[in-house]
């Protein structure tokens, strides 16, 4: 690939992100200089430096950082359509899942393909994505359920990244469901299967960090905390799936080892989120699983607000519980159903997002050495991208300075 040029993006509305400046950071008349695939002024126009760079009149358009997707599923086979009509019918959760269903569902459907039809059949999902703005993805393994399986997963996200233009960060996250075969013998699936799986997808370079599913339909905390030792051994940061359907103290257990994030976080109380506080770990929410399983109560936003939790808003996009492939949807969500407001769900999608999976000091904001990830919108307000439904605003994208929309 040719060297990204130099260009200065003039005429623009920008909404920075920037850290400890207030609200989104917002400059009515700004211009965004790219040199190399980064970014090396992004602020005032008055105040650009002199430069030789392809001047590219904005007319007044506003550019945010590139969206990011911080939380999905989405390589994996098959789907559960089936689910849906049984939700419908007054299933629960709990109940599809002890009957056979849930998680355990898509696992022979993934397992039936390739590294690479893994990666085709999920490229129509990303493809949705990145059609509105998102630059960096978030992609877990965990329908595997084998050591083959797993890395077969991480192998295929990886290859994702070499498909489209966006940064993909991988989650290891075989601790997401006991197969039939170890039913009721969690911590022989752990010794089996979890920990070793971990140690090669480590050696290969697939890992970026270590996630589990805390509930009592999935691991303990006892069973969660065997994970992250090794995680921890191997240097591999962790989130965890955490009080989602009960309070397990999962989130406190994420926080003991400083995990990026806790995520779901319906049932958590004070003392998981002042842990989080004090571990500086993200809180993820993700309304579209909310949504598809008829959850009723709602993460405590303003507890996570009150303890100083940075809030981050991702689809979960995944077969089963939320077949979600909109972040401007899930940011209308996370405002009409946990009432987050207009600032939160913006830098919940971009700057808090990008902290949730350990880059914060390369993407989610626009500022001076950051990478060239931008996201330029027809609209004449920001709230436009959360107060929208069904409609997609996107005029262009970059990725490291390339235009790729």
């Amino acid at each position: 690939m040719s060297p990204p040029p130099s260009i200065c993006l003039g005429n623009a509305r920008l909404a920075c992100l920037a850290p400890g400046t207030p609200g989104l950071g917002l400059i009515e008349r700004g211009a965004v200089l790219i040199e190399n695939g980064r970014i090396a002024y992004a602020g005032p126009e008055a105040d650009l430096p002199r430069n030789s760079a392809e001047p590219i009149n904005l007319e007044g358009r506003w550019v945010t950082p590139g969206l990011v997707d911080c939380h999905t599923h989405i390589v994996h086979g098959g789907h559960r359509a089936r689910e849906f009509e049984m939700r419908l019918a007054g299933a629960s959760y709990e109940e599809i899942a002890r009957a056979g269903g849930g998680i355990v569902s898509s696992v022979q459907a993934t397992n039936a393909l390739g590294v690479d039809e893994l990666a085709a059949a999920s490229l129509p999902r990303i493809d949705t994505l990145l059609a509105e703005g998102v630059t960096t993805l978030e992609i877990k393994s965990g329908y595997g359920l084998s050591i083959d399986g797993e890395l077969r997963m991480l192998r295929a996200a990886r290859k994702v990244a070499g498909l489209r233009p966006v940064r993909v960060k991988t989650s290891y996250l075989a601790a997401h469901a006991t197969p039939a075969a170890y039913k009721g013998r969690n911590g022989d699936y752990v010794t089996d299967v979890v920990l070793p799986g971990l140690d090669l997808a480590q050696a290969e370079g697939l890992v970026d960090a270590v996630d589990g599913f805390c509930e009592r339909i999935a691991f303990t905390t006892d069973e969660m905390a065997r994970v992250f030792d090794r995680a921890k051994a191997l240097g591999l940061p962790v989130k965890l799936h955490a009080e989602q359907l009960s309070d397990m103290g999962g989130a406190k257990l994420a926080a003991r080892y400083n995990a990026l994030s806790a995520d779901h976080l319906e049932y958590l109380d004070a003392a998981g989120a002042s842990a989080m506080a004090e571990a500086g770990s993200v809180a993820v929410l993700l309304p579209g699983a909310f949504y598809a399983i008829h959850e009723t109560r709602k993460p405590p936003v303003q507890l996570l607000r009150d303890a100083g939790v940075k809030i981050a808003i991702s689809t979960d996009c995944n077969p089963g519980t939320s077949p979600l492939t909109s972040l401007l949807l899930t940011m209308n969500m996370s405002a009409t159903l946990f009432g987050l407001t207009v600032e939160e769900c913006i830098a919940g999608s971009t700057r808090e997002a990008a902290c949730a999976l350990g880059i914060g000091a390369e993407a989610g904001t626009l500022e001076a050495g950051k990478s060239a990830d931008l996201a330029i919108w027809n609209v004449d307000t920001l709230a436009e991208l959360v107060y929208r439904i069904g409609f997609n605003p996107l005029h262009s994208c970059y990725f490291k300075g390339q235009r790729t929309r």
